[in-house]
């Protein structure tokens, strides 16, 4: 059976983040840069809007300003950038189980055999494309071929929005034409030599001698006219559940909070979304941490030590107790999140602690009761979707 990898690469990352929580930008030239106020700072990334006036990735904001006067600078929020990565490769996990992360916008996907699943590999990519736009309002590119090295390259030919295959058939025609400071693993010193050497296009290299490539390179030199050649035979690195270091999810709401009671209930959510994502895991957290984004952009995290735990409850109450010691309350909130971490493996056996000790039978029984009522929310939620279920209190809120 002929190997089917995909590289899912995210559309200007950052920024395309930020564009979820400032919709105003949408039609304007703006980046995420290091720092807006100090013009020596750089560019970490542009939208597509500011790429026409010839703002780049790593330029000094000085020359991005220059060139685009009216570009909106945005501070990184590397935080938010972390969670949506992690919303991303659960998608992703949700078509294969084999993953391999590659940064933390973009990641290659074994997608062998799953066309009896998904249908074939250009419907399958259509399928994850919606996905991740549907339910995180962000646009990927997508590369499809038969290794690695291809669908990354196949990845970098339709930006924003494309999905292109690239199969070693194609190479001749899709491949080879392209500059050589254009292919995947050739960083700009090599590509220099390279130039001098009278090797202009990626055909050029895959004709090129490849003993005289390796004595000049090194296994370098040997790699890189495999690939040249549409060869790579690297596997993926399997993306396993002991990766994930934590588990948190935030939200900047659409006006600022002042009232303890409202800020409880986007609490409650956040907290029953990453419990969920802790059951599905198989994780419990022995330290929860709340964020907090006050409207003058000032932030303060605080965390507390608390029993394992993957339940809803657990992580909600740790959560309140944290925001009731620390909110300056006379700073209206602009972000609220909350995240689990210090991982115990395994949620579903339940492993006794000191503290269940000093409990009476009824209350352990109580403990296991309410996994396992969890573990079948999460099941129903699973088939019919999030919002089947609600909790009491965030149905009321949504009535008011």
């Amino acid at each position: 059976m002929q190997k089917v990898i995909f590289l899912v690469d995210m559309n200007a990352f950052f920024i395309s983040c930020e564009t979820i929580r400032h919709p105003e930008i949408i039609d304007k030239p703006a980046a995420v840069a290091g720092d807006p106020k100090d013009r020596r700072g750089i560019i970490l990334t542009a939208n597509y809007r500011a790429r026409k006036f010839g703002v780049k990735t790593t330029m000094v904001l000085g020359e991005a300003l220059k060139l685009c006067p009216n570009l909106i600078l945005i501070p990184p929020d590397r935080d938010f950038y972390a969670q949506k990565s992690r919303q991303i490769m659960d998608i992703l996990s949700s078509y294969t189980p084999i993953i391999e992360q590659n940064s933390i916008d973009e990641a290659w996907l074994d997608m062998t055999g799953c066309d009896r699943i998904f249908g074939r590999p250009l419907r399958s990519a259509e399928l994850i494309s919606r996905h991740i736009d549907s339910e995180l309002g962000l646009g990927c590119s997508i590369g499809i071929s038969e290794n690695k090295f291809l669908s990354k390259m196949a990845s970098e030919m339709k930006k924003p929005l494309g999905i292109t295959e690239l199969w070693r058939k194609d190479i001749k025609s899709k491949l080879w034409p392209l500059d050589i400071q254009s292919m995947y693993g050739v960083g700009k010193k090599t590509s220099r030599k390279l130039q001098y050497m009278g090797i202009k296009t990626i055909g050029d290299l895959a004709l090129f001698n490849r003993e005289y490539l390796i004595k000049k390179f090194g296994r370098v030199g040997g790699k890189i006219h495999e690939f040249a050649n549409g060869i790579d035979d690297s596997n993926l690195k399997r993306r396993m559940k002991n990766d994930v270091k934590s588990i948190g999810k935030s939200i900047t709401v659409s006006h600022d909070v002042f009232n303890m009671e409202e800020a409880k209930v986007i609490l409650m959510k956040l907290s029953d979304e990453i419990a969920m994502t802790a059951r599905k895991y198989g994780k419990k957290g022995r330290i929860v941490q709340i964020s907090i984004k006050y409207s003058n952009f000032k932030s303060i995290t605080r965390q507390e030590p608390v029993v394992p735990t993957c339940l809803s409850k657990d992580i909600y109450s740790a959560g309140i107790d944290l925001l009731e010691k620390s909110w300056n309350m006379q700073l209206p909130i602009r972000l609220l999140g909350i995240s689990i971490s210090g991982f115990q493996e395994d949620c579903k056996m339940r492993q006794i602690s000191m503290f269940d000790m000093m409990k009476s039978d009824f209350g352990k029984d109580n403990l296991d009761r309410e996994q396992k009522i969890e573990n079948v929310i999460d099941s129903i939620r699973q088939k019919y979707g999030s919002s089947i279920i609600n909790r009491a209190a965030l149905i009321k809120n949504m009535e008011k």
